[in-house]
């Protein structure tokens, strides 16, 4: 089985660590950023299966750019889960057309499960 990449846009370098060694330890490639100005090229150039979008991400934000991947016809495939502290995350999820969505602090398994849902589904 090819392993699965997935591609995390955070400026917070405690949870680009989190996030990378967890899922690196399920087994996942990963890659990372810390801005979305240049979110297109990124995916382009990585090609992820799964996308992690800080809902603060400095430049454009993590809305705006889930909006440019998911309205984009090369990327609107790759599932986005918007990340976020923010109590309205649901509906900035919604507003962003991101897959899923996953809250700070966010809980191991429900991150593990999130992911592999998308993944395998």
């Amino acid at each position: 089985m090819t392993q699965k990449k997935i591609l995390i846009f955070d400026d917070d370098p405690y949870v680009l660590e989190i996030f990378s060694i967890v899922l690196e330890d399920l087994g996942y490639a990963i890659n990372q950023s810390s801005t979305s100005h240049d979110v297109l090229e990124k995916v382009a150039t990585y090609q992820p299966d799964l996308i992690l979008m800080d809902n603060w991400i400095p430049e454009i934000g993590g809305i705006a750019a889930t909006q440019l991947l998911k309205t984009h016809p090369k990327f609107s495939n790759i599932p986005v889960v918007l990340v976020s502290a923010n109590s309205e995350i649901e509906t900035l999820a919604k507003r962003a057309l991101a897959d899923a969505f996953l809250p700070k602090p966010f809980d191991l398994d429900k991150l593990e499960q999130l992911i592999a849902d998308l993944l395998e589904g």
